[in-house]
């Protein structure tokens, strides 16, 4: 489901919409993660009323037996459940940042701190220290580093050219995404080009 701010559609949790009982799970960062998770929910035989980045909306409210079995059985596949509260609120600001960058190339113009401040209804400055001290970097370098493993998946597409990247990804320049490029990856655009994929990260490992 998606809402509008600043003019763009925005990724919302569904929890904070419907008010519902939502279950949130850790690395599942991706459209293949949310068919992987709803294979799991068929199979123990659970009725889901949507799935999205990180969160499950079930029909009814789990057992703590059916939690129990949604857990063992998406462990093995790399996804956990999380029941802390700070610890949901810091999976669903990476969400919100992976769900921009990485599906929603345009919408990357957004002010970043006033949309996790809207999209999660607490204050940016909160957010930010929270994010610092549970992750051990800023929420900013965390933003960054997605930007910059979506600039390697296209660049290894080989559709677009760097100053289409660049515009795409909201770089002022070329020059600006080509340093801060080689900054975390210690490698030019060109480089890491003519070595293609060896370098690309999981994004849950970003």
């Amino acid at each position: 489901m998606q809402r509008l701010y600043a003019s763009v559609n925005i990724y919302v949790p569904l929890g904070i919409i419907c008010g519902m009982n939502s279950i949130f799970v850790k690395n599942m960062v991706c459209n293949r993660c949310v068919m992987v998770v709803q294979d799991v929910m068929d199979k123990l035989g659970i009725a889901v009323r949507h799935i999205t980045l990180g969160e499950i909306i079930p029909e009814a409210p789990l057992s703590e037996e059916q939690k129990k079995e949604l857990e063992a059985a998406l462990i093995p596949l790399g996804f956990e459940l999380i029941d802390d509260r700070k610890s949901r609120l810091i999976e669903k600001i990476k969400n919100i940042i992976i769900d921009l960058v990485h599906h929603k190339d345009s919408d990357t113009r957004v002010n970043l701190s006033g949309l996790l401040s809207s999209e999660l209804h607490h204050d940016y400055n909160y957010l930010s220290h929270l994010f610092s001290e549970v992750e051990g970097t800023t929420i900013e370098k965390y933003f960054i580093a997605q930007k910059i493993e979506r600039v390697k998946e296209l660049l290894v597409y080989d559709e677009l050219t760097l100053s289409e990247i660049a515009f795409m990804l909201n770089y002022s320049s070329v020059a600006y995404l080509s340093n801060q490029f080689k900054k975390v990856t210690g490698l030019t655009p060109s480089h890491f080009k003519r070595i293609r994929a060896d370098k690309r990260k999981p994004l849950d490992q970003v």
